[in-house]
């Protein structure tokens, strides 16, 4: 039983790092307008205010990889915690829009790194029957962030001129709990193995952390090259002849963002104006959104080890294209009563799919020498393409209608359930080396 504690404790407390991501992800969704406002920023420069942090974003997903190879998964879980204090509070005290971006812009550095090392370190404690659901903590986390974000945004609201201060600053109370507890998780046991060596450590942690650690210990210490590893960059990942991971860690990604999931958690109270709401009306709706990817993450969890990746992968497709194309219909057709249906509906749709899996699924599929780095890559690509659609998505609705903007997003999806159907592979029930040995079959 105490085995078993300390791997939920160490677990949970690495997800947390998704409950930061998600809180200062979409706290902005409150603020931006507010911003606009204060500094007369048009268009362009209101997308660039907003996606600043997901530029920053994607420079900690490439350099994430060096820390956690170099110092350690848990070190680098530390780090990230202080850097979240920082930024949050910077964030808050901005006085003009240059130190706001460059605030966000490290903000988007820690939130980059906790998406390289957190679902990296649950990947590497976790026994193969638990791996789905554990490592899946970090997107509930994140889920559970941003319906805190939202619930938070909607109290704070109307406190005062500069309330948006508020809704940003107060990000620090939780980084803070977040980066104490960390200093009583233990580390990976596959990071001590292969980049320090330390077989007994390795196996002692594995041990205490899991009750049938004592089988996969035997298997992994068969890893060839075993203490001499050295950080790996994602340029080293190219030349490794791990392409057909970095194919689908790219795709899964790149499909994830152009389904318009984080375009919508951004902007929905603007969508939902455009919908006809009013403004208060439409920031309650968006902690519908929150509640809705809530349930809809947590059903994920309970289906990701029983269902299978790929099951799961399948659902979110057609429920993708359901609700982005009923949705695109309503704004073309002023149905504006359906968007709110709509929206609930896509976001369900995320939840159960691509937001319960990529996490998991990028984790996974890299072998252990290279999965800080393949998870570098697969978040930098997850976050250029989730800067590109922030950036973009006020101008295309600002010169297109929204219905035109909502049918993109769903041809992309008609192509990720194509990708599912032809080439993801299910990695469920598996050890990592199983796996990995599995892939590099090309079974």
């Amino acid at each position: 039983m105490e085995r078993s504690v300390l791997l939920i404790r160490s677990a949970l407390i690495a997800a947390l790092a998704g409950f930061l991501f998600g809180f200062d992800t979409v706290v902005i969704s409150g603020a931006e307008q507010r911003i606009q406002a204060l500094w007369v920023l048009s268009n362009w420069q209101h997308g660039l205010a907003v996606s600043t942090a997901l530029w920053g974003t994607v420079t900690g997903s490439l350099l994430g990889a060096w820390p956690a190879d170099r110092y350690g998964r848990r070190t680098t879980l530390l780090g990230v915690g202080i850097l979240y204090v920082v930024s949050a509070l910077w964030s808050a005290l901005a006085m003009g829009p240059t130190t706001f971006m460059l605030a966000r812009f490290l903000g988007g550095i820690r939130i980059g790194v906790s998406t390289v090392v957190a679902p990296l370190y649950i990947a590497e404690i976790a026994p193969p029957n638990l791996r789905g659901r554990l490592t899946g903590l970090f997107q509930f986390n994140i889920v559970f962030g941003i319906l805190v974000a939202y619930l938070s945004n909607s109290w704070l609201r109307g406190i005062g001129s500069e309330d948006w201060r508020w809704m940003l600053g107060v990000a620090a109370v939780p980084s803070l709990v977040y980066t104490v507890l960390c200093l009583g998780v233990p580390e990976s046991p596959r990071w001590l193995l292969v980049f320090r060596g330390q077989r007994e450590e390795a196996v002692r942690i594995l041990r205490r952390i899991d009750p049938s650690g004592a089988p996969e210990a035997t298997a992994f210490l068969r890893e060839e090259g075993v203490g001499d590893a050295a950080p790996a960059s994602v340029l080293r990942l190219a030349g490794s002849g791990t392409g057909r991971q970095m194919g689908m860690a790219f795709l899964i990604a790149f499909f994830n963002q152009l389904s318009g999931i984080n375009a919508v958690l951004y902007f929905a109270p603007r969508i939902f104006e455009l919908a006809g709401l009013g403004a208060q009306s439409a920031m309650l709706q968006s902690v519908g959104i929150g509640v809705t990817n809530l349930v809809f993450t947590l059903l994920g969890l309970q289906l990701i080890d029983r269902l299978g990746r790929r099951t799961l992968m399948y659902i979110g497709s057609v429920g993708y294209i359901v609700s982005l194309g009923a949705c695109g219909w309503a704004f073309l057709t002023s149905h504006f009563g359906f968007v709110p249906v709509c929206v609930f509906a896509f976001i369900g749709a995320h939840a159960l799919g691509q937001g319960a899996v990529i996490w998991v699924f990028i984790a996974e599929i890299f072998p252990n020498h290279l999965r800080a780095a393949g998870q570098s890559f697969g978040s930098a690509t997850h976050w250029v393409f989730a800067a590109l659609v922030t950036l973009f998505f006020p101008v295309l609705v600002a010169a297109l209608s929204p219905g035109y903007v909502f049918l993109l997003f769903m041809g992309m999806m008609v192509l990720q359930l194509v990708w599912v159907a032809l080439q993801m592979p299910e990695t469920r029930g598996l050890s990592l080396e199983q796996l990995q040995q599995r892939l590099a079959e090309g079974s």
